[in-house]
């Protein structure tokens, strides 16, 4: 991991809210280049909010947020610094975008009307980025006959067309079997490892990155809670943050979050994607 002092990405008293609900506040984050960090907690807690005010898509109600040492917004919106892999999106069957086009959009996009030299180039980085995903076999498919791990290799590497610090993946292991899920999640982790890439992955499955995960950030109810994983992923911990009973197991190497309010209520494996969402909820 690299020792340069600078934040990749760094918020400070960031708030955010629409209207009178307020999704999370006063957080502070810092992260270092080539971290790790799980953002966990149930639909409408801010999750992809939280990526879209990175990007610069989302303005925050109150403190700032910076990337790679500049503020976003402005100028910085935008940046190469950082790459986005968004949630699964539906595309037109009758589209004629192959593979091959959707990540030279990552590479080029922002250019109009490149030169011969730099068509040659691009072609070259888009093939070097298909082999690194493991798709090299699908350059000239047809995008939309892609299966959803294909599709997702594809999107790893668009967002990762311009070499950034800060890779920010919305749910993208979600309509992923678990095989499929293991893939991306081991591909992730290899690519921040060996170029030094901050990685801020949204998910509800925290078993597929647990053993990964240098820290959680869990969001609930306004609220949040940041540190290792051992640390939040604590039934006291996530009792406080939710007011109300939360038990924590850990089983062959798994965790396993239950609401303990409802003596009814059945114990919900986290891995099954959104029964940890539910079972959270609960509480």
């Amino acid at each position: 991991m690299s020792l340069d002092a600078r934040p990749v990405l760094e918020l400070r008293d960031a708030t955010l809210a629409h209207g009178d609900r307020v999704l999370w506040h006063d957080l502070d984050l810092q992260m270092r280049p080539g971290e790790f960090i799980a953002v966990l907690g149930g639909n409408g807690s801010g999750k992809s909010s939280l990526l879209k005010a990175i990007i610069g898509q989302q303005a925050l109600t109150a403190g700032s947020v910076m990337v790679a040492g500049k503020p976003v917004g402005g100028a910085a919106r935008g940046s190469r610094a950082v790459g986005y892999v968004p949630q699964r999106i539906s595309l037109d069957p009758a589209a004629a975008l192959r593979v091959r086009d959707l990540v030279r959009l990552g590479v080029d996009g922002h250019r109009l009307g490149p030169g011969i030299f730099t068509a040659r180039r691009t072609r070259r980085r888009v093939d070097a980025l298909l082999d690194e995903v493991g798709a090299t076999a699908l350059a000239d498919a047809p995008v939309s006959q892609l299966s959803g791990g294909e599709m997702q290799r594809v999107r790893i590497a668009e967002a990762l067309a311009g070499e950034p610090e800060l890779l920010l993946c919305d749910e993208p292991l979600a309509a992923l079997d678990i095989g499929q899920s293991r893939r991306i999640v081991t591909l992730i982790d290899e690519y921040r490892r060996s170029h030094g890439t901050s990685v801020l992955f949204v998910t509800h499955d925290i078993n597929a990155v647990l053993g990964i995960a240098d820290r959680v950030l869990y969001l609930a109810g306004g609220r949040f809670r940041l540190g290792p994983p051992e640390e939040v992923l604590a039934s006291a911990t996530l009792t406080d943050l939710y007011g109300a009973p939360i038990d924590v197991f850990r089983t062959q190497g798994r965790v396993i979050i239950v609401a303990a309010a409802d003596p009814g209520a059945d114990r919900h494996d986290p891995h099954a994607g959104h029964d940890h969402e539910q079972a959270t909820e609960a509480g």
